[in-house]
């Protein structure tokens, strides 16, 4: 028979002993809430027990971890908001609130992603030229605005056919590059 981490869903079972160490049964090591934070960010699913009685500890754990992230200076969440939950507990309203929360992230996530997917979509190299020469064109503008002898010397210089195609080139490789990293963040 499979013990616990080996089940399909590959949860890991986290230990939590009466002198506050929590140890992983799967790797076989103690970790800190950090590692948990880690492991929740990483989308590790685990699940922490009471050593001693078997008991499922996982929501306190998590809320540990929130309260520890708060207290630390990484503040996400609102006094307001706060606030309005400690308010709801013993509501008529606690029971539904949990799904309204859980829903609502789910939303926020698929909303981010969707976000992310647009925009590395939307930056193809002919938006990109167009935005290089809609930027030009602005920095032009601007110049003949704010100086205008200025001004002459911008238009002179980019009205040769070959200054035009090597500053287009030099923005196209310079946008391809950031198309590239933007990629690489969006992974």
């Amino acid at each position: 028979m499979p013990s616990t981490s080996d089940t399909v869903d590959e949860t890991v079972i986290i230990k939590k002993y009466a002198n506050r160490r929590l140890y992983n049964t799967k790797s076989s090591s103690y970790i800190t809430l950090d590692d948990l934070a880690r492991m929740t960010r990483e989308g590790t699913d685990f699940e922490v027990v009471d050593a001693k009685t078997g008991n499922d500890i996982t929501h306190a754990i998590l809320t540990q971890i929130i309260m520890e992230e708060e207290a630390s200076g990484e503040q996400m969440l609102p006094i307001s908001f706060l606030r309005q939950l400690i308010a709801m507990y013993g509501n008529s309203v606690q029971s539904i609130v949990p799904f309204y929360l859980e829903a609502s992230m789910k939303n926020f996530q698929a909303n981010q992603r969707k976000l992310q997917e647009t925009f590395s979509t939307s930056m193809t190299p002919d938006s990109l030229k167009k935005f290089a020469e809609t930027n030009m064109a602005m920095l032009e503008a601007a110049t003949s605005a704010f100086m205008p002898k200025a001004a002459g010397k911008v238009s002179s210089e980019n009205t040769s056919a070959k200054s035009t195609e090597d500053d287009l080139d030099a923005l196209r490789k310079q946008m391809m590059e950031m198309q590239k990293k933007l990629d690489q963040l969006g992974k």
